[in-house]
């Protein structure tokens, strides 16, 4: 069996640092500061040894630097843990994310079970949102994936106490509010990196669905209903039937929806997420290198799941549905066709060029399903194209839309999440490069702008709709500049985003 990940649980305390019986004890560290009054008492009591560490050179505080101190009994703190946090000047509160998550990561690779992080007195962020930001970046960097890894020997512990360090109550009453709702995301949005991470030989397209099912008997006021291949066919959902039709393991389309009691009179909102458990480019198969890589062509699909357990669970008052179109994506004899042509839900024709564009494919029937609820906002979120990495590199998801006040919205949440977006044109141009000739459309624009056509593609599917697109293909997996302070693997990217949109939205 499988076993348990990691437990984080996080408050804020008021305390004396000095006098703080933790396994660890992170201080932040500004590389053009002056040494704070606890910075100077922590190294007298350490008989200088952070002096004599920048003397030497062996610590500069540059962002995302860091160095463990081992107290040897001299405070109650067994070990304390400097954080580089770069030139004051150029904090944002992304350097008080990445210092706490690698405050947690660190602790983790030490097998620590109490981390304190101290609170900055020069911090500007608001003590309700410096909570919610920790609390969120303590799971982040806490978390570890080794659900299947049996060996004993050297394993880490099984839970971390987490607290911020506080000067007075009313700041330990507000952040514990910011915590509360950084807890729920963080947790959320570490499950979402689960199921990404999970093989595609365990996490098939009717297991997500039975995962979605357990989320939403999971929180109140979240229901969930599954539509297998039969009521998929019902439906005429020629684009997912398509993309699942080589699998043994048959697509699913799941839909989950949140409408609570006194929800603000505004249209309801569709998040639309793809779900390729496994994909191997079908027919147009893809090069071997990496394709273990594909087991996370899920990410959006669970984005949206995880982020619609936060909303219900912060008790939201606003509708939203989600709308998850699983499929596994394999060669074999009943597979779809270069050369096919298929037909969606909407009654668009689909000329297929390339098997290997099955993203957008699904993606057009979850479209078609969120019109048919009457939802007038739809945001789909996919690992959709190699183009957009291409564009971008694996620092920023690509933002498509046809409304500009949506799309400014969606900017606003990912400076909120510190999950970066970046626009890129929704054009005329581009949406001409996939009009068909024996067809309505052909699912591949050509060789370039790749990224740009495959928005322009979703976009003939979400006509009317205030829509936006996110192909998040290069946030999928955690890059090298994040590996300082987050586990390989899945990064769950679109959580935090997803939930500070509507939370914004909301307040």
């Amino acid at each position: 069996m499988p076993k348990q990940l990691i437990k984080i649980d996080v408050k804020a305390v008021k305390a004396d640092p000095v006098k703080l019986k933790v396994d660890c004890l992170a201080l932040g560290i500004h590389s053009d500061a002056k040494p704070t009054p606890l910075l100077k008492k922590l190294d007298t009591l350490l008989d200088g040894a952070i002096t004599r560490l920048k003397k030497i050179g062996d610590f500069k505080a540059s962002a995302g630097s860091s160095v463990f101190l081992y107290t040897h009994g001299k405070i109650a703190a067994e070990r304390v843990l400097l954080l580089g946090m770069g030139e004051k000047k150029k904090k944002t509160p992304d350097t008080v994310r990445q210092a706490a998550s690698k405050a947690a990561f660190e602790a983790v690779n030490v097998k620590a079970k109490t981390l304190a992080i101290v609170r900055h007195n020069e911090t500007k962020i608001d003590s309700v949102r410096l909570g919610r930001v920790i609390a969120e970046s303590f799971h982040f960097g806490g978390y570890r994936y080794d659900e299947f890894v049996t060996q004993k020997e050297n394993g880490r512990a099984n839970s971390l106490s987490a607290y911020i360090v506080a000067a007075n109550m009313t700041d330990v009453r507000k952040m514990n509010q910011g915590i509360k709702i950084g807890q729920t995301v963080g947790k959320a949005q570490n499950f979402a990196r689960t199921l990404c991470n999970r093989p595609g030989s365990i996490l098939y397209p009717a297991q997500f669905a039975a995962e979605a099912r357990k989320v939403a008997a999971s929180v109140k006021g979240l229901s969930c209903t599954i539509l297998d291949e039969k009521k998929l066919a019902q439906k005429k959902m020629g684009g997912i039937l398509a993309v699942g039709r080589g699998a043994a393991n048959k697509p699913r389309m799941i839909i989950l929806k949140y409408s609570p009691r006194g929800r603000k009179k505004v249209s309801s909102l569709a998040l639309v997420g793809k779900a390729i458990t496994f994909d191997t480019g079908g027919i147009s198969l893809k090069p071997s290198a990496d394709m273990h890589e594909m087991k996370y062509d899920m990410t959006g699909g669970a984005a949206v799941l995880m982020a619609m357990q936060v909303v219900a669970k912060l008790k939201l008052p606003v509708e939203v549905f989600g709308i998850i179109c699983a499929a596994e994506n394999k060669p074999d004899g009943a597979s779809f066709l270069p050369g096919d042509i298929i037909k969606t839900a909407g009654g668009r024709t689909i000329e297929v060029l390339n098997t290997d564009a099955e993203g957008r494919l699904v993606l057009a029937d979850g479209l078609e399903q969120a019109r048919q609820l009457k939802c007038k906002t739809v945001i789909d979120i996919a690992t959709l194209t190699g183009a957009c990495v291409v564009a971008l590199g694996k620092h920023k998801a690509g933002l498509f839309s046809s409304d500009e006040k949506l799309a400014q919205k969606l900017e606003a949440a990912s400076a909120d999440s510190g999950e970066p977006v970046w626009r890129l044109p929704y054009e005329q141009e581009y949406i001409d490069e996939i009009k068909g000739r024996i067809a309505d459309l052909k699912n591949t624009g050509g060789k370039w702008g790749g990224a740009c056509t495959a928005a322009a593609f979703l976009g003939e599917f979400a006509k009317g709709l205030s829509w936006a697109h996110l192909d998040i293909a290069g946030k999928m997996d955690a890059s090298e500049p994040m590996k300082k302070y987050a586990d390989s693997g899945s990064v769950g990217f679109g959580v935090r985003l997803l939930t500070s949109f509507i939370m914004n939205e909301v307040f």
